[in-house]
């Protein structure tokens, strides 16, 4: 079912409501070269097995890629790596540029200054309108707590704010 572009715009706007973390996940195309992409639809999925799950949106040039790769990285971001974020959320032709990164599984690139990593095997792929729902099986994966995340909210990158409890 279509949605008008008004009533489009306010769904926009009660997702946005949510805050979320953000990402830059990780792969290697066909001929080994690094692709990456800004989300904020990284979630946990289960700890018996340990399961990722993260949604591509469709249109994205990096789909193919993602559909034929094994495995994936998903690096949850520090909050003073906003501009990494908008970087891998644009079509730059060399986003990995002067990126510090080391090689993870099956050399899917990991990147570092993250505050968490997840080296993933892809178990599944699933069509969900107008995005693809991936789902990985952590095989590896760090935290560095003294790194506090990135967040985004209602259109904006903002940090962990005050302990309420």
């Amino acid at each position: 079912m279509a949605v008008n572009l008004d009533a489009s715009r306010a769904l926009r706007d009660a997702f946005g409501a949510f805050p979320t973390g953000v990402a830059i996940v990780t792969t290697l195309d066909g001929n080994g070269a690094p692709v990456g992409v800004t989300v904020n639809s990284f979630a946990s999925l289960s700890l018996q097995p340990p399961l990722v799950n993260w949604s591509l949106n469709a249109r994205s040039p990096s789909r193919p890629a993602f559909e034929r790769a094994r495995v994936f990285a998903v690096n949850v971001l520090a909050h003073e790596q906003v501009e990494l974020s908008r970087r891998f959320g644009t079509s730059v032709p060399d986003k990995f540029k002067g990126v510090a990164m080391r090689a993870g599984l099956e050399g899917v690139p990991v990147l570092e200054g993250v505050t968490a990593s997840f080296e993933c095997r892809v178990v599944a792929c699933h069509p969900g309108g107008d995005h693809i729902l991936f789902i990985g099986a952590v095989e590896r994966f760090a935290h560095d707590a003294a790194r506090p995340p990135l967040v985004f909210h209602a259109g904006a990158y903002r940090a962990v704010g005050d302990f309420l409890g």
